[in-house]
């Protein structure tokens, strides 16, 4: 008796939608890319439940006649493909045909669809894959209703999460659609409220505006290299002839790092996908600026020539595959170096420029501590590679970045002070002791993601405990009332959206959430290489890192000082 059977429809249309469908935010995705093929300029999404009740994706594209909106719900259906040349030149979101049959066999659904200028309109009821009505409706554009998804697959169900987080995956999905695409409007509403509203926008500078704000804009770097050959037709990536490579990019300037990689986004030809090699090229880029277990934010965009990009080798085709992919790390690394070098030769600049010296007047001399005597001319300088230059003003040797050397009677002590400091506001922010939370003068509004709008204002009472008051404005928008004075100098809106992503993402087993937001909120509030302490700021940290429970570690395991005693620099020289 043979072992092998063919599956039954039903059942392979299941299996392929346990590939192409995970959550409600697959169907959101895989909808909208629908309506963006189908030439429409705006899109409006109404979900219930977190999606799980009802999903609805309506769109002002060409529409379908009676024909094609009974066509499309069969597998492998599709008007974007006609033979195999095609499939190595994808120039549409959409390809494979799988979604709608693979939608339509775990849910309930219904297609509304009507032709540009045309009276006629068809409506399309299937569940679980089985056609249940056909009938007229007058329309225009397209309206798919989803409802009850997995309703017919129980194991599925179980494996959806809370509403709440449901919402924030479709947010996600949306995000990425509208930044990709700012030439279409996107609307989004929750249980009947409006929670994301993006009209057109005339570039992607302004639909990150739209979406983050001006202050978050402000602190990216902008990334421009231009299309070989020249492009015609109006410009557009699907018009270039020849080999096309084109980016269009923001990234974090030199002060703009995160503790988490939150907002970083790599679209080709305008999808959404996860590329570990261009993201090691962006941080390549950084390098020597880049603090080890910090982040940079960005944006990339980048459209090459079809034929030299394969989006077939995933069912939710995240992931691509490059024909030269060497190429591409090398163009994206050193577009990003050079877009950032400006900055960086400013950040060296501080620390290379040797300051006058006057040696006529009693002073403690750039190498000189309270323990050494003054440099005088008559005392050679020795040194092979001097890059960086030590401050006059400064009674302990400045080493550069944010490392400090002490003189003691025992040894010499190094200090990382970015890291001193984390420690001490940790412990501060963690005890809730000498905060010193004030009110500001002139609040302070904060233009955040809906998805960390809405983290924020579920705990705005955690945030009082640190001694930030912050209150709803609407809109995506928070308004900052009160701060502490360690916070002041701070980039309020990067505390805010670490803070909602260190909520969002969950904090270690061994630790409470108290305590990895005190971390992250440290680490925006101490101070960083490019400020320099006075003799009497120095000496207030080391007092102030004496007094808490950990002071050789940060927050984050990093030591924040090494002692080398006499001893020890004795076998260095080998005098022992």
């Amino acid at each position: 008796m043979p072992q092998i059977k063919i599956l039954s429809p039903d059942l392979r249309n299941k299996i392929a939608a346990g590939e192409v469908i995970e959550r409600p935010a697959s169907v959101v995705k895989e909808l909208i890319e629908n309506s963006i093929d189908a030439g429409t300029n705006d899109i409006k999404i109404d979900i219930l439940y977190g999606g799980k009740r009802l999903i609805r994706v309506s769109d002002n594209g060409i529409g379908m006649d009676k024909e094609d909106a009974i066509l499309c719900f069969e597998r492998h259906a599709t008007s974007k493909l006609s033979s195999e040349k095609d499939l190595f030149n994808i120039r549409t979101m959409g390809f494979r045909g799988e979604a709608l049959p693979s939608i339509a066999s775990v849910s309930k659904v219904r297609l509304i669809t009507g032709i540009k200028d045309s009276s006629s309109g068809i409506s399309v009821e299937i569940h679980g894959g089985e056609v249940k009505e056909i009938r007229d409706s007058p329309s225009i554009g397209t309206s798919i209703e989803v409802r009850d998804l997995f309703f017919n697959t129980p194991a599925r169900k179980k494996f959806l999460k809370s509403n709440s987080t449901e919402i924030f995956h479709i947010i996600d999905t949306v995000t990425k659609e509208a930044l990709s695409h700012p030439g279409i409007g996107f609307r989004l509403t929750s249980d009947n409220q409006e929670i994301m509203n993006l009209p057109l926008a005339s570039g992607i500078k302004e639909r990150i505006m739209q979406i983050y704000g001006d202050e978050f804009v402000d602190r990216l770097i902008e990334v421009y290299n231009p299309p070989l050959p020249p492009f015609v037709k109006g410009g557009r990536w699907g018009d270039y002839k020849g080999e096309i490579l084109q980016l269009t990019a923001f990234v974090s300037n030199t002060q703009n790092f995160r503790n988490s990689k939150t907002h970083q986004f790599i679209f080709i030809n305008r999808r959404p996908i996860k590329d570990n090699s261009i993201s090691h090229a962006v941080y390549k880029a950084y390098e020597g600026t880049l603090p080890h277990d910090k982040h940079p934010i960005f944006f990339f965009f980048l459209d090459i020539d079809p034929k030299k990009v394969d989006f077939n080798v995933h069912p939710t085709k995240r992931e691509v595959r490059f024909e030269d992919k060497e190429s591409i790390y090398h163009f994206v690394n050193n577009t990003v170096r050079e877009a950032v070098k400006g900055e960086r030769a400013e950040y060296v600049k501080q620390f290379t420029e040797i300051p006058a010296i006057d040696y006529s007047k009693p002073s403690l001399g750039i190498y000189s501590s309270p323990y050494s005597l003054p440099l005088t001319p008559q005392e050679p300088m020795v040194s092979e590679n001097l890059e960086i230059t030590y401050k006059v003003s400064l009674p302990f040797i400045y080493l550069g970045d944010t490392f400090i050397a002490v003189s003691g009677k025992g040894g010499l002590t190094l200090i990382d002070h970015h890291a001193a400091h984390e420690r001490i506001l940790y412990e501060r922010f963690l005890k809730g002791i000498n905060l010193n939370s004030h009110q500001l003068l002139f609040p302070r509004q904060v233009k955040l993601s809906h998805k960390e709008y809405r983290v924020i204002l579920e705990n705005i009472q955690i945030l009082r405990d640190f001694g930030i008051e912050v209150d709803d404005f609407g809109h995506e928008t928070v308004i900052v009332r009160s701060l502490p004075d360690s916070l002041k100098e701070a980039v309020v809106r990067g505390i805010l959206s670490d803070v909602a992503s260190c909520i969002i993402e969950g904090v270690a087993p061994d630790k409470s959430l108290k305590e990895a937001i005190a971390a992250r909120i440290a680490c925006h509030s101490s101070v960083r290489g490019k400020e320099i302490l006075n003799q009497e700021e120095l000496l207030n940290l080391i007092a102030d890192l004496d007094k808490t429970e950990h002071p050789d570690q940060c927050p984050h395991g990093r030591p924040t000082r090494i002692f080398i005693s006499l001893d020890d620099l004795k076998k260095m020289f080998k005098r022992k």
